[in-house]
């Protein structure tokens, strides 16, 4: 490890040391190239010389054991404990630091929400689950942008599709995919029966014409008339575009928008994001089938979720993690259930790492 890590440093001071040439700012696409490398390992950089830092703290107290007076034999034990709890935080620290990045993590993702087993009701609570990554979005600084959306008559989703963009988006929010399940009494349930719904919902890396190309003679493009909740029209020019790629019958239909071209962009947009996401995970198939089913394939059909109303828990169930406080994580305070969840799968990696 520590050969790699030296190695690393060695590399990021060749980088700094081309970032301070004047003659770098004259080819942009260098620069940039070359600024991102420097930043991606400014993190596991600093992390490996405030290592370094304590083993020498560590050796200097050593020496001092040797020394006659017991106090100061007696300080330098104490200090040496301390400094060597921090030198395993350190080392735990730049392990995963060292684990190969998803080329994905940096993406931003389109979101989507369906409601499954449950009719009205898991559509109410497609809408609660749109909210909760709204706010948690909200909280984290980024975009959302509804792409197309389903209504219900009652303020429900029968599906809803969104853009979600800003820094880091994919790498927090990957391990969402999947499907969740609420345990409720609905409001149009009048023997206070426990009612479970399904929802499904899907986070896919947003795909850019350099990740899929596709090929303009393998879609089928349709123009209809936009319409709201029973059918009410939007508008009254034919705005909404619905692309069908012919190679894979994937079809996407979008209409939030009253521009054709507006509307067209975002689908062939949504269209991408699927057809990397068929692609990623033929790749995995392909290079590990015991990885695709632990890094999570996005998998529908497995449920990875419930929130019970009437005990105000949420339970995660790939990690058997289970926490009391319901209202927050709706309200978009994720982060109580997602760092659990990648802590989990960094530990994974880590021990495919080991085992390779």
């Amino acid at each position: 490890m520590l050969a790699k890590l030296e190695s690393l440093e060695q590399k990021f001071l060749e980088l700094e040391k081309e970032l301070s040439s004047p003659d770098i700012f004259q080819d942009q696409e260098k620069y940039k190239k070359i600024s991102k490398a420097h930043s991606e390992l400014q993190e596991i950089v600093s992390t490996y010389r405030e290592y370094k830092k304590i083993l020498n703290q560590i050796k200097e107290n050593q020496e001092l054991l040797k020394d006659k007076d017991p106090e100061i034999k007696e300080l330098a034990e104490e200090e040496i404990k301390e400094l060597k709890l921090q030198q395993k935080k350190l080392e735990d620290k730049l392990k995963i630091l060292l684990i190969p990045k998803d080329p994905l993590d940096e993406k931003n993702i389109i979101l989507e929400i369906r409601a499954g087993t449950g009719g009205e009701e898991a559509a109410l609570f497609a809408a609660d689950l749109f909210r909760m990554y709204s706010r948690y979005a909200e909280n984290k600084g980024w975009k959302v942008e509804i792409m197309d959306a389903h209504e219900t008559g009652t303020g429900g989703f029968k599906e809803v599709i969104a853009n979600i963009s800003g820094k880091q988006v994919y790498s927090r929010l990957k391990f969402e995919s999947g499907v969740h399940r609420v345990q409720r009494v609905p409001s149009t349930e009048s023997q206070g029966r426990i009612h479970t719904s399904a929802v499904t919902v899907a986070i896919l890396p947003e795909a850019e014409e350099i990740d899929i190309h596709i090929d303009p003679n393998e879609l089928r493009i349709d123009v209809f008339r936009s319409s709201g909740p029973g059918g009410q029209s939007v508008n009254t020019t034919d705005s909404a575009v619905r692309i069908t790629h012919i190679p894979t019958g994937l079809v996407v239909t979008c209409q939030d928008e009253k521009s054709q071209h507006k509307n067209k962009a975002k689908a062939l947009k949504v269209l991408r994001a699927r057809l990397l996401q068929i692609k990623q995970e033929k790749q995995k198939k392909e290079l590990d089938e015991n990885r695709r089913s632990q890094v999570g394939s996005g998998d529908r059909s497995e449920r990875i979720r419930t929130y019970n109303f009437p005990q105000g828990r949420v339970t995660d169930h790939r990690i058997n993690l289970t926490i009391y406080n319901l209202d927050a994580i709706l309200e978009g305070e994720l982060d109580q259930v997602i760092d659990p969840l990648i802590h989990h799968f960094q530990t994974e990696a880590l021990k495919q790492e080991a085992s390779i």
